[in-house]
C-alpha cells in the first residue's frame, strides 16, 4: 500500500510536464481567469444548461437512460461471474491486489483533491497557466459530477449488491447518510471519469490521452469486483462524470476553425455503448478523431 501511494505521489509531481496546450489554444487559455468569479458563473451555467438543450441533447439523455436499462439486464450475470470462485479463481482473491486497490483509490475524493492540490501548487510555483487550468477543471468537473450523482443517489435509493436484495430494490429518498441504498449511479466511477477526462483532454501526446483512461477502467472493474456496485451503476456514473468533464473543458477551449465538431485536442468524442451477444455482455468504447 505504501509503495502504491508513493507511486501516486510521483505521478502528481511529474505529471505537469506531460500536459500542455497546443499553440492554437493559448489565446483561449490566457483569456480565462480561472478564479472564484468564473467558477460561480460557469456553475450557474451548468445548472441551467438543461433549459438550453435542443432535441439532440434530449435524445442523448434518452439514449443514456436506455443504455443504463440495457446494462441492468446484465447486472446479475456479471455479478455472478465475478463472484464465482470456479471461474479463474476470482471471488475476491485479488481484492488486495495493486490493480484493484489502485482503481479503487483513483475514484476516492481525497485522491482527486490530491491531484487538484498538486497541479495548483505547480501552477503557483512555475506560474504555469495550463496547470492552473487543469486544477480549475478538476475542481469543477468533480464538483458537478458529485452534485449530479449525489442527488440521483438520494432520489433513486438503489440497494447495493452486497445486501443480497437483487438489482431492482429501491428506497427513494432514504437517509442521505445511508450508503446501503445509494448504489445508482456509481460515485467513485463518476469522480474517476471526471478526473480522467480532464487529464486526457489536456494531455499533449495522443498515447497519453488514451492511457489516461486505464485507471478509469480499473476503477470500474474494482467497484464491481468488490461488490460495491452493479455494472449499470458504474455505467451511468461514469457517463455522468465524462459528460460533466467534457462540458467543463469545452467552456475553456475554442473549436478548431472550419471544424466545429472537433476539439482542439484532436478527439471528437468518446462513445461508450453496452452490447449483448448471446450469453455475453460488455461495453464497447469508441474514440472519434
Amino acid at each position: 500500500m505504501k509503495k502504491l501511494f508513493l507511486s501516486l505521489l510521483l505521478v502528481i509531481i511529474f505529471a505537469s510536464s506531460a500536459f500542455a496546450q497546443f499553440p492554437g489554444l493559448q489565446d483561449s487559455v490566457q483569456q480565462n481567469k480561472y478564479n472564484f468569479s468564473q467558477f460561480g458563473r460557469e456553475t450557474l451555467g451548468f445548472i441551467i444548461q438543461p433549459t438550453k438543450w435542443d432535441g439532440g441533447d434530449w435524445l442523448k439523455l434518452g439514449l443514456l437512460g436506455a443504455g443504463t436499462f440495457l446494462v441492468m439486464q446484465a447486472d446479475n450475470p456479471i455479478r455472478d461471474y465475478v463472484n464465482n470462485d470456479k471461474i479463474y479463481g476470482l471471488n475476491k482473491k485479488y481484492a488486495k491486489s495493486y490493480p484493484i486497490e489502485f482503481g479503487n483509490m483513483w475514484g476516492e475524493l481525497y485522491f482527486t483533491e490530491l491531484m487538484f492540490g498538486g497541479f495548483s501548487l505547480y501552477a503557483l510555483y512555475a506560474d504555469d497557466k495550463t496547470s492552473h487550468k487543469i486544477a480549475f477543471e478538476i475542481a469543477q468537473a468533480s464538483f458537478y459530477t458529485f452534485l449530479v450523482n449525489g442527488t440521483l443517489k438520494y432520489v433513486i435509493g438503489r440497494a447495493r449488491p452486497y445486501l443480497e436484495q437483487g438489482n431492482q430494490v429501491y428506497s427513494p429518498f432514504s437517509r442521505y447518510d445511508n450508503p446501503d441504498h445509494q448504489s445508482l449511479p456509481g460515485g467513485h466511477t463518476g469522480i474517476t471519469m471526471a478526473l480522467t477526462t480532464v487529464l486526457s483532454r489536456n494531455a499533449k501526446p495522443l498515447w497519453l490521452k488514451i492511457i489516461a483512461y486505464v485507471p478509469a477502467a480499473l476503477s470500474v472493474i474494482s467497484r464491481v469486483y468488490l461488490d460495491r456496485h452493479w455494472a449499470s451503476d458504474v455505467f451511468l456514473g461514469g457517463a455522468i462524470g465524462y459528460l460533466a468533464a467534457t462540458w467543463v473543458v469545452d467552456q475553456h477551449e475554442k473549436p478548431i476553425e472550419n471544424d466545429s465538431n472537433k476539439s482542439q485536442l484532436g478527439i471528437r468524442g468518446i462513445n461508450i455503448q453496452p452490447f449483448v451477444f448471446g450469453d455475453s455482455y460488455g461495453l464497447g468504447i469508441t474514440l472519434h478523431f
